[in-house]
């Protein structure tokens, strides 16, 4: 959340934080730990700004996002639980991709994508290039069995051509409007690339 928030900030951006419940965003605390922590990370928990807009989020289905130009999903385990079943973020997502309008999603966000379909009731993943967090990052730090359900597993069962490099390598694949990272080291090249898709 840290690093794409200053990148398009910097670049002039508005940013909107929403959540699924608004309020204050739930953070996973071992993004707060090395080797998870970055100088973004570090600038976000000093800058009372920041602090506020993630301690009091917009409820995600209070929002107009038909005047935004673009939407970025950063990654946690919790949105396993909530935003990958959640028909508004569902709906969102599909709006986006059918109105040409930049969809950027990092880490476990893309498992979102599990049931998005497009109007043919094809799944949206379907035969586009993609990334997300992996199988072997999940079991690398011991939490493949303790998941909902795997992102690379079901990304792959609703045919979409994922792609992934050696763990914490930063990925960025980009299908049309469809932006994926594939884990925390992606955070920085996909804001950047989303930032100069809305530059363009």
């Amino acid at each position: 959340m840290a690093a794409p928030y200053y990148i398009l900030t910097g670049a002039g951006h508005e940013v909107v934080f929403a959540s699924p419940e608004g309020g204050e965003a739930p953070i996973d605390l071992l993004s707060m730990k090395a080797p998870f922590t970055t100088e973004y990370t570090d600038r976000f928990l000093a800058d009372p700004v920041a602090m506020f807009a993630a301690r009091n989020t917009r409820k995600l289905r209070n929002i107009d996002y038909s005047t935004f130009d673009a939407v970025f999903f950063p990654g946690g385990y919790g949105l396993l639980w909530d935003l990958a079943s959640d028909s508004f973020a569902i709906k969102l997502i599909r709006d986006f991709h059918k109105a040409g309008r930049p969809i950027a999603m990092v880490c476990h966000a893309p498992a979102i994508l599990r049931d998005v379909k497009k109007d043919d009731g094809q799944y949206l993943v379907n035969g586009l290039n993609v990334t997300g967090f992996k199988n072997a990052e999940d079991t690398e730090i011991e939490l493949l069995h303790h998941l909902l359900f795997s992102l690379e597993d079901e990304l792959k069962n609703r045919g979409a051509n994922y792609q992934s490099k050696a763990n914490w390598e930063p990925n960025v694949v980009v299908d049309g409007v469809l932006m994926t990272g594939q884990s925390p080291a992606s955070a920085v090249p996909l804001a950047e690339a989303l930032s100069e898709r809305l530059a363009s």
